[in-house]
């Protein structure tokens, strides 16, 4: 975040972390095809940084495992997520870092529907319009400072 900028929200509540998916001898096993499940799409995007706080989007609880939803079979995900306040104004560069963490993490055959939880935004409909137009999400990740500011949130904290 630049110098002087001010958050916007400045004591957000932080929520604690889900534990770490535990390993079954199929996950281990090259030959055995396991369908892509909600929580693997859970554990791509759980760790994104928040663009305004030292923190995750799970910490913020702006996802959440509940509100992924996932057909290996239609190749569909859906990935719902929550601002943190209703006039947050990082809700599309949000919404974007997840939607680039899954086009980038999944085969291409996926089709990635990520939207903000009904009812949690002022801008909902626009926002969301804006992440499911292929054409603008193309356009921003051509935008370079916008993507850097994209990759900073998917970029693994030190």
């Amino acid at each position: 975040m630049a110098e002087g900028t001010r958050l916007e929200n400045v004591n957000p509540l932080i929520y604690q972390r889900s534990g770490e998916r535990q390993l079954t001898a199929e996950d281990e096993d090259e030959d055995f095809v396991d369908p892509i499940d909600d929580r693997e799409i859970f554990d791509l995007i759980r760790s994104i940084n928040d663009p305004e706080h030292p923190l995750s989007l799970e910490e913020l609880n702006v996802v959440e495992q509940m509100r992924v939803h996932v057909n290996d079979n239609e190749s569909t995900v859906s990935v719902e997520f929550t601002p943190t306040i209703p006039h947050c104004s990082m809700a599309t560069l949000i919404g974007l870092s997840i939607k680039v963490k899954l086009l980038r993490s999944l085969p291409e055959r996926f089709k990635i529907d990520v939207h903000i939880s009904p009812g949690t935004h002022a801008s909902e409909q626009a926002v969301n319009k804006q992440l499911a137009d292929k054409e603008r999400v193309a356009a921003a990740l051509e935008n370079t400072h916008l993507l850097e500011v994209v990759n900073q949130c998917l970029s693994a904290r030190v």
